[in-house]
């Protein structure tokens, strides 16, 4: 199976990088580092000349950009060069929900596959940060539908897709996406009961067609993002 790169040298090593075509769901607690962890695997696709999106709800693209450039990665580069573009779902958001107020209360419900229309042709990398903006008023059938129906839609496309799943999501939500895509992720942060200190761990849930390391992969947030500690 084809491979895309992490963008994180010792994830790369592990499981020899994302499968193409394939969506990954990234979970974990508050700063464990989830949208650095987008970050550095979209600043890698650009910088491998695949055309990237990035659909942010939770910061506002300038500010991601900018959160880019303290880790040396230079985003804009890429979003002036027309490598890279940045969806601002919140802005999306604000406007289903003023024609939802027009149309009927159906509308408010999450339209997953609609956040396909607007790829511009030839996207081969997409981040979604984060998922759980969508999920207001489903019941998990309706997640289980409309999240079945993303990655179908992504696969189609060819799409390697990172997805975050927050922690306001339900844990039904959660769990459903989990078991539907094709990897997970979690990153967490957690004591140390060995050394008493605080550190990161990642754990690699599941990765189909992938040989995974059973045990947690301790890592650091340094100068250049995400580094796997050896």
């Amino acid at each position: 199976m084809e491979r895309i790169s992490t963008g994180i040298e010792g994830l790369d090593e592990a499981i020899g990088g994302f499968p193409v075509g394939r969506t990954i769901v990234v979970t974990g607690n508050a700063g464990a580092g989830k949208t650095i962890l987008c970050l550095q695997y979209v600043y890698a696709c650009c910088a491998a000349g695949l055309k990237t999106v990035y659909m942010a709800s939770e910061e506002e693209p300038v500010d991601l950009v900018e959160q880019g450039s303290s880790f040396g990665w230079d985003l804009q580069g890429f979003i002036d060069d027309g490598t890279l573009s940045f969806m601002d779902m919140a802005t999306l958001d604000e406007i289903e929900v003023e024609m939802a107020m027009i149309i009927s209360y159906e509308a408010k419900k999450g339209n997953f596959v609609g956040l396909l229309e607007d790829l511009p042709e030839g996207t081969k990398a997409v981040v979604v940060d984060s998922l759980g903006s969508y999920t207001a008023n489903l019941t998990i059938h309706e997640f289980k539908d409309q999240f079945g129906l993303l990655i179908h839609g992504l696969k189609q496309r060819g799409i390697t897709t990172l997805v975050i799943i927050d922690s306001a999501t339900s844990k039904e939500f959660n769990d459903m996406a989990l078991f539907w895509a094709h990897g997970a992720i979690s990153l967490q942060k957690r004591d140390n009961p060995y050394t008493g200190k605080r550190e990161r761990a990642m754990d690699l849930i599941k990765m189909r067609n992938t040989k995974t390391p059973t045990e947690l992969l301790t890592y650091d947030i340094g100068e250049n993002g995400l580094v796997i500690s050896h």
